[in-house]
């Protein structure tokens, strides 16, 4: 049936996600998870929505979700009008590149970055060029000092982990003050200092965050944008001729209780900051070599083992992690961060694993 497709739908590589496979006792490491539940709190106001509400839309606006999320960046001048919500931070993205990246000049983003920017550049006609990461797989600011058409980079980076240092961001964003800076701060709870308070000095910057990996909300699908008002009118357009209703009273009413919940989200992601620490020490044990990582995952690899023998080996031990083809990193793991049971029955399956 493709002869009815679209040229667009015929030229497009969709993005493929972590794999979610429904078997019992696994060991599931590969998709950057939470290992930990959402706050109580987030429950339970999603179980006091539940009720003959829910025959009616929702608030298109979602305003009480915006209130809280400026909120929550308190004494940084953030305030709702600057707040832009949707389905998840994939779709914020989605509406981000459409609104503010599409233009006549080559938009810009690190090789060895998340996968979907170049899909929605295919989705949307917009072209890219994609900058080489160093050696050492960082971002280098002054590549990015160029004639552009938008930039969007992940900080912390995906899947790399690796956190570029708030004033190299700063350089960056001020030394674009013709194009739009999307940050993609998806994991920066687990280690990096995020960019928000750079919004009220320049118009250019969108921050793009979700509730799926510090709040735990990933079956939720709530993310957000702040950035100038200007800039949050572009993707509000872009939301309103797509999707008006895109996040629903459940959401809403989690999201909103997630976020307000401090002690928990403290809670949980120091937990998960320090299981990342001791997996780092027992896999340079085994002979990895481990990026430094400020993310909710680790990205390492074994000078005398093919990544992707280890990641067969582990699956058959029932235990899941990611691998991916790309040339450069191709004998790199990621590794999400789970409970510390979890990590160490993958130290124990790679121990046993290496030593055959």
């Amino acid at each position: 049936m493709s002869r009815y497709w679209s040229r667009v739908v015929r030229d497009l590589t969709p993005y493929v996600p972590g794999e979610q496979p429904q078997l019992p006792k696994l060991v599931k490491l590969n998709t950057n998870e939470n290992p930990y539940g959402p706050s109580p709190l987030a429950i339970e106001a999603l179980r006091a929505e539940i009720g003959d509400t829910l025959r009616l839309y929702p608030d298109p606006n979602a305003e009480r979700l915006k209130e809280a999320i400026a909120a929550s960046f308190g004494g940084q001048g953030v305030v709702p009008r600057q707040v832009f919500v949707g389905n998840g931070s994939d779709e914020v993205l989605a509406h981000g590149f459409l609104a503010l990246l599409k233009h006549e000049r080559p938009i810009l983003f690190p090789d060895i970055t998340y996968s979907f920017y170049p899909v929605y550049c295919g989705l949307y006609g917009i072209a890219y060029n994609a900058v080489p990461l160093d050696e050492a797989f960082r971002i280098r600011p002054d590549d990015y000092l160029v004639p552009n058409g938008g930039i969007v980079f992940a900080n912390p980076n995906a899947p790399t982990g690796r956190f570029l240092p708030l004033p190299e961001v700063e350089r960056l964003v001020a030394g674009n003050p013709h194009s739009v800076v999307v940050i993609d701060e998806a994991y920066v709870d687990f280690g990096g200092e995020s960019a928000a308070r750079l919004v009220a000095r320049y118009p250019n910057l969108l921050i793009v965050r979700t509730l799926s990996k510090s709040h735990s909300l990933a079956g939720l699908r709530v993310g957000y944008a702040i950035g100038h008002a200007d800039l949050i009118e572009a993707l509000e357009r872009v939301k309103n001729s797509f999707n008006s209703y895109p996040l629903g009273r459940l959401a809403i009413a989690g999201a909103v209780a997630a976020i307000g919940d401090q002690w928990h989200f403290e809670r949980t992601r120091h937990a998960v900051i320090a299981s990342r620490e001791t997996l780092v020490a027992d896999l340079a044990a085994l002979g990895f070599e481990v990026l430094p990582s400020a993310a909710n995952f680790v990205f390492a690899r074994h000078a005398g083992r093919d990544a992707g023998e280890l990641a067969l080996a582990l699956r058959e031990r029932g235990i899941l992690v990611r691998h991916f083809q790309q040339a450069r990193i191709r004998q790199f793991l990621r590794i999400s961060i789970g409970t510390d049971a979890q990590c160490q029955a993958l130290v124990a399956a790679l121990r046993e694993i290496l030593s055959a």
